[in-house]
């Protein structure tokens, strides 16, 4: 059984920064790919950032490309997104998730890929 705990999000101003993190337990080993996926209430999910565990290939949506970087500490068995330049749009609960499956970069960002999923986190960016 594999489980994912995302860390607590929080409050932060426009401009401001938050790591958020996901600790992987189970068959942490096994999970090749790894990503954050965001919601808004009444929207689709939608895919932001993902990377793979052995050559750490990453893939990022446009919208959060050069303020957000995912990374990955394969000893700690746990997922990072280091966010900044915050803006009132990346409001959402964050969720991670993980596939034992070692997929290609075209493939990465696709929600249905994904095997084991967090329960999600909450950030808001407001003034």
């Amino acid at each position: 059984q594999v489980e994912l705990v995302e860390s607590a999000g929080g409050s932060v101003q426009p401009g401001g920064s938050l790591r958020l993190s996901c600790v992987v337990s189970g068959r942490a080993s096994s999970m090749n790919t790894m990503a954050w996926f965001r919601q808004v209430p009444g929207n689709e999910r939608e895919f932001v950032a993902a990377i793979r565990r052995g050559d750490r290939h990453t893939l990022y949506a446009d919208s959060v490309k050069g303020r957000f970087t995912i990374s990955r500490d394969n000893v700690k068995n746990t997922l990072y997104l280091q966010m900044n330049s915050l803006k009132p749009e990346d409001t959402a609960v964050y969720s991670c998730a993980a596939t034992s499956r070692n997929w290609i970069l075209s493939a990465m960002g696709g929600e249905e890929g994904y095997d084991y999923w967090g329960r999600g986190t909450q950030v808001t960016v407001s003034s």
